[in-house]
């Protein structure tokens, strides 16, 4: 009766990846016939380490080129709030209420509705 043993090692501790081998990395997951899954497996690397990495390449920071923010200024105007015509409620049959807002969007409710809820509902879709 023999047995057998078998011994999974791991690399212990971070591992240090070069720029290249991060684009290495990233081109194999996001390749033309690249898989993230693939990827993670063959290079034994985290799926996040790779997004990670796909942000920094395409912001420039992975390669040490930090994009500048400027701060950017948009001119506002106030003016008078424009009223909008209210809702139409139609009622149908069965205790359903069908309401077309101007937008275009309708919410249909039976006549149990809580009145403060669908006042809510409909002010945030009037937004």
């Amino acid at each position: 009766m023999g047995s057998r043993i078998e011994i999974v090692s791991r690399v212990s501790g971070r591992r240090r990846w070069t720029v290249e081998q991060k684009l290495a990395v990233l081109q194999d997951a996001f390749g033309p016939e690249g898989c993230v899954r693939a990827a993670c497996e063959r290079h034994d690397v985290g799926s996040g380490s790779i997004y990670t990495w796909r942000r920094q390449a395409m912001s420039g920071e992975l390669a040490g080129v930090r994009k500048s923010i400027k701060p950017a200024f948009a001119e506002v105007q106030i003016s008078d709030q424009l009223a909008l015509p209210g809702p139409t409620v139609a009622a149908r049959s069965e205790g359903v209420i069908g309401i077309e807002l101007p937008s275009g969007i309708r919410v249909n409710v039976d006549a149990t509705v809580d009145a403060d809820a669908l006042s809510r509902v409909i002010g945030v879709l009037t937004q």
